[in-house]
This record gives structure tokens, sequence and C-alpha cells, in this order.
């Protein structure tokens, strides 16, 4: 195997780590979409990045991008529910199924500092809730002001 085919084999086994580590996160946080289906989709999403900048060199690559934008949404609206008393379920990890395909689209271009970028910001924001527990502070608040306002 050549330092180029290395390269780009690289740029798979990277994109599917990343999306594996996000989707622990998911695992974590008891949704159904885990480590599993986040690095299947990272690395899908890289290779057809790579595809598109390799195996058609005269094609526009923009197509093949927008193509996984579209199939991406399509997975992840699947994943979101209303359950009884209008509560929406699903959305946090489908909007993750969309970033991890970004970043997959990104490494698989080469483009591994925005890659990365996007995931370490991606982290921190799935992480941010059980670091900062915003969601356990604003029922309380709510709880509260109802309350008082009794």
């Amino acid at each position: 195997m050549s330092a180029p085919e290395l390269e780009l084999v690289a740029r798979l086994a990277l994109a599917a780590l990343i999306g594996f580590v996000i989707g622990l996160e998911r695992e974590a946080a008891g949704q159904s979409a885990g480590e599993r289906t986040h690095a299947l989709v990272a690395l899908g999403s890289a290779t057809f990045g790579l595809l598109s900048l390799t195996a058609f060199p005269n094609a526009d690559t923009a197509r093949v991008a927008a193509g996984v934008v579209t199939g991406l949404g399509f997975l992840g609206a699947g994943m979101i529910l209303k359950s009884a008393g209008d509560r929406i379920h699903g959305l946090t990890t489908a909007a993750g199924i969309w970033v991890v395909g970004a970043i997959g689209l990104a490494i698989g271009s080469g483009m591994y500092l925005v890659g990365l970028a996007c995931a370490i910001v991606a982290a921190l924001v799935l992480l941010s809730e059980r670091v900062l527990r915003l969601e356990e502070r604003l029922a309380r608040r709510r709880s509260e002001r109802d309350e008082r306002h009794e």
C-alpha cells in the first residue's frame, strides 16, 4: 500500500473513531443511536467524501456532499419522536448524527483541523448538560416559580 493510500485509510479510521467517541456520549445518555451508529455515519460520510474527490475527478464534488447531507437528514428524522404530552425526543441525537456526518465529510475530504474542531465543539455541547446540569436547574427554577404563583 502506498503512502497516499495509507492516508486515505487513515482518514476513514479517524472519522470512524471520532464518530465512535461522540456516539459513546449518546450511548451513555441512553439514546438508541450510540457509538456504532455514529461511527458508521462518520465512516460512510468520510467514504463518500473520499470517493467524490478521488473516484470522480472531473465531477462536481459538491453534489456528493449535498447527497450525504440530505440522506443524513432522513436518517435523523427517523430518530425524532413525539410522545404523549407533546414532548419531543431524539432531536439531540438526530442533530448529533448530522454533525458526525459533517465531521466525516470534512475528514474524508482532508480537512482534518475542521473535522477535529467540529468534533471537539460537538463533544463539549453534548457533555455540557451533564457537567452544568442546566436542564435540572431550569426544571427546579420552573418548579419554584410555579410554587410561588400558586
